[in-house]
């Protein structure tokens, strides 16, 4: 593994705290990713902020292809240069916002024949949200999602009640999330100001799947009124939901429900416009 340190050094560059640079210095955290993607010899991997290709190039050298995108200009070209470097041949690089590139014209899928895939990504809170539920909404969505993020926010994610959230329900109802490992915060260069966590977010397959009869947009209209007033009763924020004919107790807050719970009530309420 090259260093981070002397990389940075050599091309003149310091980190932007504004894209949420911050670089994986630490090798044993590197091989906890690469053992819980479970990486096989045909599988296409999408990579978003690759960074300076630490991840990179272990996922090379294990999977058929790698599509990388990076949203730094400098350090897309710093990156392909390693690669040429270490003779990493089946890495492509996409210089681009996965935000506005994954649903547009320009259609990953087409352009490098991908039909299943695995999202690897180390990314900054600001990103976390919009990019688990992009993919997760995705007419192709991956096999699976390896996330590096907030502890705080995995935890948030991973919930169970009494403790869930709009986040953990937005994630679970979709996918079965999963923490894999903690990771300090000492791991990355700059150091940043909180620890980190290494997420595993496998979709429920369609078949036989609840969410697959929903209407998620009305959906999510009713989970968020929910979630609008916290520590409030339900009753409060949803007066039209019978919740003893439920078998719901009518004191029930939101952050109580499991997302069954939450298909029931919106099953129960689907003749209402929220």
């Amino acid at each position: 593994m090259y260093k981070i340190k002397s990389i940075l050094l050599k091309y003149k560059i310091h980190p932007n705290k504004l894209m949420g640079q911050n670089f994986l210095i630490d090798e044993n955290i590197l091989n906890k990713i690469i053992e819980s993607t479970d990486i096989k010899k045909d599988d296409t991997i999408l990579e978003i902020g690759p960074g300076l290709g630490i991840l990179t190039i272990e996922l090379a050298k294990r999977a058929k292809q790698i599509i990388a995108i990076e949203k730094d200009k400098n350090l897309c070209e710093i990156l392909q240069k390693i690669l040429e470097t270490e003779k990493i041949k089946n890495v492509q690089i996409i210089n681009d916002d996965i935000l506005k590139i994954f649903n547009s014209q320009f259609s990953i899928f087409n352009e490098f024949s991908i039909s299943n895939y695995k999202v690897v990504a180390n990314i900054p809170y600001y990103l976390t949200s919009p990019l688990i539920r992009m993919f997760l909404e995705a007419e192709h969505r991956p096999t699976e999602i390896i996330l590096m993020i907030q502890k705080e926010v995995a935890q948030r994610i991973c919930a169970i009640p009494p403790k869930m959230s709009l986040l953990a329900v937005s994630v679970q109802f979709y996918a079965k999330p999963e923490i894999i490992s903690y990771v300090s915060k000492t791991s990355f260069y700059p150091v940043p100001k909180v620890d980190s966590a290494i997420i595993k977010i496998v979709p429920h397959s369609d078949v036989g799947h609840t969410m697959s009869h929903i209407n998620t947009e009305k959906f999510f209209k009713l989970v968020k009124t929910g979630f609008s007033a916290k520590r409030k009763m339900l009753k409060n924020n949803i007066p039209e939901i019978n919740f003893e004919k439920l078998d719901l107790n009518p004191n029930i807050r939101a952050e109580n429900l499991t997302i069954n719970d939450w298909i029931k009530l919106f099953t129960s309420l689907d003749y209402i416009d929220f």
